[in-house]
């Protein structure tokens, strides 16, 4: 059996394990993980890389600061400034959404969920309102806010690459062109009929440092400024990311570290605030999502669907049918990686029809970031899947509706904003 087959079966077994839970998604992801090592389709150091990407280091450094944030109390503080401006949960819901596209359109939208989880947190608490209602919205807000700019995901950056060696490029907004009304279409959404899609679990407090129950009358206030101080630190260091030649994670990990030597937290707390669910989960699919790549199973999916079209397919049925491709393959691979294989496949078969490779890679990279239907779909998702309470299927329900919304939004503006043959 060819190291592709195996592959899909993997794939195949995870989407129905996600899918009905029989297994925890942590174990399920760790299964697959191992398997792939067993059956020999990866070697021990790729499958097990995926603990040490950068994403995983930057989880576990954000846990922390995060961590600390809500521990000394000041996300219940910032979350009681936020509320008294907040007429209902619908509301809140519109701003965290607004805000957070905005920012994750010149930030790592990686970054950016980090950041603002546990401030999100801390207006829950307060307002009285279930963590489970805002933190989805967030993430969701984060991956759309991608699009607003050229610097705003990695995807972006690749299809521009893509587009250089045949003379085109996009410009520095015109991701914004289709990325801006979906983000709109999917605030508004959620905020009305897409209110009722979004899981509403009571989520317990285990003892955890995101506790919604604490006392934090006895913390000292230089704690309060000091964490404050270090997590605003953090976010000014992520947003001058290239300026300063610092990594975000090497920048989440000094404001962790600055934390704990300070003492506006010990070891102890700082280790409780890693949820180690989260990174077996990330950490565990990245060994599937490196697979999809290094065996050609990526590369066999879509040739196969792309091919069925024939030799010359029409433009709205190519922009469309790669649209929904590089939906569902985000859902299980990352942003990055989906637009990275999909792309140069793109350009050729644009310039085998003699259309403007630009409408094709547009679809691709708009495509490739509505990885909202699954937890693993990406790295924001994967960081409230504990916190949040959520299931596979709480993606499922909450993640679809707006993937359609992304699809119509896209096949209405891209032949518009960008033909094929203009």
């Amino acid at each position: 059996m060819s190291a592709a087959t195996i592959t899909l079966l993997f794939l195949a077994f995870a989407i129905v394990m996600f899918v009905t839970e029989k297994l925890p998604l942590s174990v399920t992801a760790m299964v697959v993980c191992i398997g792939l090592v067993l059956t020999g389709v990866l070697d021990a150091k790729a499958a097990f890389m995926g603990f040490i990407d950068s994403n995983v280091i930057l989880f576990v450094a954000m846990f922390v600061v995060g961590g600390a944030f809500f521990e000394t109390g000041v996300a219940n503080d910032v979350g009681a400034l936020v509320t008294r401006f907040a007429s209902g949960e619908r509301s809140l819901i519109v701003a965290i959404m607004l805000l957070v596209g905005a920012m994750s359109g010149f930030l790592s939208n990686t970054g950016t969920a980090a950041v603002l989880i546990p401030v999100v947190i801390g207006i829950a608490a307060k307002s009285g309102f279930r963590r489970s209602r805002l933190l989805m919205p967030l993430v969701f807000a984060a991956a759309m806010g991608g699009n607003l700019s050229l610097i705003g995901a990695p995807g972006n950056m690749i299809a521009q690459s893509t587009l250089a060696p045949v003379g085109l490029s996009f410009g520095f907004f015109e991701y914004a062109i289709v990325g801006l009304p979906i983000l709109l279409a999917g605030t508004l959404f959620y905020a009305t009929i897409g209110f009722r899609f979004l899981p509403n679990h009571e989520t317990k407090d285990d003892g955890s440092a995101f506790d919604e129950g604490k006392d934090f009358s006895h913390v000292p206030r230089w704690k309060k400024v000091a964490a404050l101080l270090i997590l605003v630190g953090t976010l000014i260091a992520m947003i001058f990311e290239e300026t300063i030649g610092v990594k975000l994670y090497v920048s989440g990990c000094t404001g962790a570290l600055l934390l704990v030597i300070l003492g506006v937290i010990d070891e102890n707390q700082a280790i409780k605030s890693i949820d180690m669910k989260t990174i077996f989960l990330f950490g565990g699919t990245l060994s599937l999502a490196t697979a999809l790549d290094k065996s050609g199973a990526g590369v066999l999916i879509a040739d196969t669907v792309i091919g069925s079209l024939g030799s010359a397919p029409s433009p709205y049925a190519l922009t469309f049918v790669v649209f929904l491709l590089c939906c569902i393959m985000t859902n299980f691979m990352s942003n990055t990686a989906t637009t990275a294989l999909m792309a140069p496949i793109c350009l050729a078969i644009a310039q085998g029809i003699g259309a403007d490779p630009r409408a094709v890679l547009m679809a691709c990279v708009i495509g490739g970031s509505c990885a909202y239907a699954t937890p693993i779909g990406m790295p924001a998702n994967t960081m409230v899947v504990g916190i949040g309470g959520y299931s596979f299927m709480d993606y499922v329900k909450a993640g679809a509706p707006l993937i359609l919304i992304a699809t119509v939004v896209s096949m209405i503006i891209l032949p518009i904003a960008f033909p094929f043959f203009p």
